[in-house]
């Protein structure tokens, strides 16, 4: 009897075990689930992996070729003459390759803009943050967030047709298209960027700092200027400086409304011409190979420096604000 017991155990994990429709047994199938979805992983891992570091790939191949193609006019011109040179004159014969003036104008119309983007940005982020209701936020920071996707060239056209004139006959110079225009029409173009991110840095201040504050008796006011800001300080530092990274990048609304010149500025009223659209300008018109074509390269790479230390700044800022309130690093 116990022989019969045991024959029929074996039989039972064996050929009478359970199996699919598919004839194979379900432990099998287990296994073979898990290697096919073992594999799908490591797929997908893959293709993501891929996908990231493509980024960093185009970032080193860009960096490259502004090296390759803008490290040559050094052969020609020295490095002090090509930063500090106050003319810039690439057809002239002899050529003049002094960026001096497309920098100053860049800091230039960066820093007018500035003064446009910090109170509107940094305004609009206090009060959507802190101030507003539920509903005024819900159709206040989708608004905010439609001037990032309108096309700069829309805001290049407005800057031309309507505000140039309009400074023209204001202040009775003698052509709108000046530092003073870029510089306005740049600092609504780099608002939703301030106002955004410095948003973000208001929403991270802990809940407990407003109502420590409100505890002892300060007012709205009063826990606004004195807790919050100085606890999102670094944030909106980084909000600002961002904010100028893209100021100073911005191409085709420069070109189109900052008037061209290549000349030091004296004043807002002044047109200039910062590096971003002295590349977008002339480049179609530089002999490829020429000192001329390699100089636009080599002022390409000074903005990406220029731009590469601001991100780096900013992060920097960032970072710390983040520890500061307790969040990862």
């Amino acid at each position: 009897m116990n022989s019969d017991m045991l024959a029929s155990n074996k039989s039972s994990h064996g050929k009478g075990a359970l199996r699919s429709s598919s004839g194979l047994p379900y432990g099998k199938i287990n296994v073979y689930m898990t290697s096919s979805f073992r594999i799908k992983e490591k797929l997908i891992q893959g293709l993501f992996g891929t996908l990231a570091f493509s980024s960093l790939i185009f970032l080193v191949g860009i960096v490259f070729v502004l090296f390759k193609e803008g490290l040559p006019i050094f052969q020609d011109v020295k490095i002090s003459d090509f930063l500090f040179g106050k003319f810039w004159y690439p057809t002239y014969d002899p050529a003049e390759f002094g960026i001096l003036p497309l920098i100053v104008a860049s800091f230039f119309v960066s820093l007018g803009a500035m003064f446009v983007c910090v109170p509107l940005g940094i305004g609009s982020a206090l009060y959507i943050n802190e101030i507003a209701s539920h509903k005024q936020k819900m159709i206040l920071k989708p608004l905010i967030e439609i001037l990032a996707s309108v096309p700069s060239i829309i805001y290049g056209f407005f800057a031309m047709a309507i505000l140039a004139p309009f400074l023209q006959k204001t202040f009775n110079i003698p052509i709108g298209l000046c530092a003073l225009n870029a510089s306005i029409i740049l600092g609504i173009m780099a608002t939703p960027t301030v106002c955004s991110i410095a948003e973000d840095a208001l929403s991270y201040v802990p809940r407990s700092f407003r109502e420590a504050s409100f505890a002892v008796g300060a007012t709205r006011w009063q826990t606004l200027i004195k807790v919050v800001i100085p606890a999102a300080g670094s944030g909106i530092s980084t909000a600002i400086i961002l904010g100028m990274s893209r100021a100073i990048g911005e191409t085709m609304t420069v070109l189109m409304a900052a008037g061209g010149a290549a000349m030091i500025p004296t004043s807002a009223f002044d047109p200039v011409r910062p590096m971003t659209a002295a590349i977008a300008a002339e480049m179609g018109e530089a002999p490829m190979g020429g000192d001329h074509y390699h100089a636009l390269f080599a002022i390409a790479l000074v903005l990406f420096i220029v731009t590469f230390l601001f991100n780096i700044l900013a992060e920097i800022i960032s970072r710390r604000f983040r520890i500061k309130l307790g969040l990862s690093g």
